[in-house]
This record gives C-alpha cells, sequence and structure tokens, in this order.
C-alpha cells in the first residue's frame, strides 16, 4: 500500500557550510554519508518514496550559534511552503535559555532538538533542566539524540531521570531510543507513557525482527519514521521499514500519524 510519509529526522545546513557539516559527521560517526546535508537534496531524495511532509532541524554546538540556526530553520521552513516544520536548537551552557524559548516560539518552531554527544553535556545534568521544565510549561516536544556507547551523554541511565522529573514533557528518542544500546534503552525505558523514540539511524545494525520487537515494545503509538539525512538514502529505509512487515494500522500510525498528532502537522 501507498501511505502518506513524514520524515521526522532530518538535519540541514546553508550550503554555505553544508559540506563542512556532513564531512563532520562522517568523522564523528565513521560512516559514509547517503548526501550532501542541502534542502533540495533533502528533497529530491525524499521523492523517490513522494515523502509529504519533513521535520528539519539543526544543532549548535555553542551557545552563539543558536539565533542564527534557529533563524534558518524558520526561514527554511516558511520557504518550503508547508512541506517543513522546524525545530529548535538551544545549549544548555547558554545564559538566555528563556529567550531561546521564547525566540522558538515566535519563529514558529514547533520542538527543540538536542545532540548532547556533539553538544558535550549529559542530558541529567541539572544545567539542562530549565530547558526540559520550559518546554513542558510551553508543550514543545524535545527530540533528543540518545545512546551511543563510545560516551555518557544520552544513554539510558541518563534519560531516565528526566522521564520522571517531567512526566507531562513530550521526548522523542532517536535512533530507537539508545542508538548501539537499543536493547538496554528499550528495556529501561519503554514503559515511560511520555517516551517516543524514532527509527532512523538503527535498520542498518538490527535485523527486521529486532527492529519489529522494538516497535512493539514501545507500541506502534509512540513510534516515529526518520531518516537521519544525510546519513541515509530515503528508498533505502523506507524498504527497511517494510521489511518489518508490520500491520497497515501500525504502518500508518508510525509513517505519518503519530507525527501529525505530536507536531499538529496538517497532510
Amino acid at each position: 500500500m501507498n501511505y502518506p510519509i513524514i520524515d521526522c529526522h532530518c538535519h540541514i545546513y546553508p550550503d554555505s557550510i553544508a559540506d563542512r557539516a556532513v564531512e563532520g559527521i562522517k568523522n564523528f560517526y565513521d560512516l559514509d554519508m547517503a548526501y550532501d546535508g542541502r534542502y533540495h537534496t533533502l528533497v529530491a531524495s525524499g521523492n523517490q518514496i513522494s515523502v509529504k511532509h519533513y521535520i528539519i532541524f539543526s544543532v549548535a554546538t555553542t551557545p552563539h550559534q543558536v539565533h542564527s540556526i534557529n533563524r534558518f530553520i524558520a526561514d527554511t521552513v516558511r520557504q518550503s511552503g508547508g512541506l517543513m516544520t522546524g525545530l529548535g536548537t538551544l545549549h544548555p551552557d547558554s545564559d538566555e535559555i528563556g529567550e531561546g524559548i521564547a525566540e522558538i516560539k515566535r519563529l514558529g518552531l514547533k520542538g527543540v532538538k538536542l545532540h548532547p554527544d556533539f553538544q558535550r553535556f549529559r542530558v541529567d545534568d541539572k544545567k539542562c533542566f530549565p530547558i526540559y521544565e520550559m518546554c513542558q510549561a510551553e508543550n514543545l516536544p524535545v527530540l533528543l539524540h540518545t545512546g551511543d556507547s563510545r560516551y555518557a551523554f544520552s544513554n539510558p541511565e541518563n534519560v531516565r531521570p528526566i522521564l520522571e522529573a517531567f512526566p507531562k514533557l513530550t521526548v522523542i528518542g532517536a535512533h530507537f531510543g539508545g542508538w548501539s544500546c537499543w536493547k538496554e534503552a528499550c528495556r529501561a525505558l519503554s514503559h515511560y507513557e511520555n517516551f517516543y523514540v524514532d527509527c532512523s539511524s538503527s535498520f542498518d545494525w538490527l535485523t527486521p525482527e529486532e527492529s519489529a520487537e522494538l516497535v512493539r515494545a514501545y507500541t506502534a503509538d509512540r513510534v516515529l519514521f526518520g531518516t537521519d539525512f544525510p546519513m541515509w538514502d530515503h528508498e533505502l529505509e523506507y524498504k527497511r521499514f517494510m521489511a518489518m512487515e508490520l500491520s497497515d494500522e501500525d504502518n500508518r500510525k508510525i509513517l505519518y500519524q503519530n507525527a501529525c498528532k505530536i507536531f499538529s502537522i496538517e497532510l
């Protein structure tokens, strides 16, 4: 069957820095990148599987980058003509978290993306709690990069305190809740009702049966489809998704319905 598809995990960059940014990701993960991180490349890749909508974002590695990145994402969303929804960035070392949240709301961005491994902070560090508190109060979902066995920034033991301290905050754990520690994350976090996951950058390391088991544990109501552009090709990731052989109802929830609900998207 043909489904409307929302890609919930897309990194994009201004043309002037895209090559450098993608090279940095390549080196960080020692992985070849499928694409160059530019807007038009994202749309061309998504057109292979008729993606109807994209969730886009970038990450501030220093506090002074926050404003310019949020403006870039908001401008890109506006220029997309309804094709994209943007998430803002924040940095826990900033002295202007409140101003950053206000700007995100003013720009029409629909949540916050944090990448603790790139930004070099533990997600359960108390300095981050004002971010979660304000996002909970403003009903802004937080998309976290989660998991990396090389570090101790965003693994399950770091994520659990956030879910318990902020039970009304919608937290989305990228990469099935814990890249490179998928099963550990599932055991520790799948029972939290405010914890959602996306399936980006996971299928390359998991069998279809293992992926389907994760979906069952989190339930299809709390899973989102995402490609982690520019890492992976849309057609390849969709084939890997369909290899799980989920039900039609579950496919619809994961491919678009859950994203529409969380980010108030109308296809």
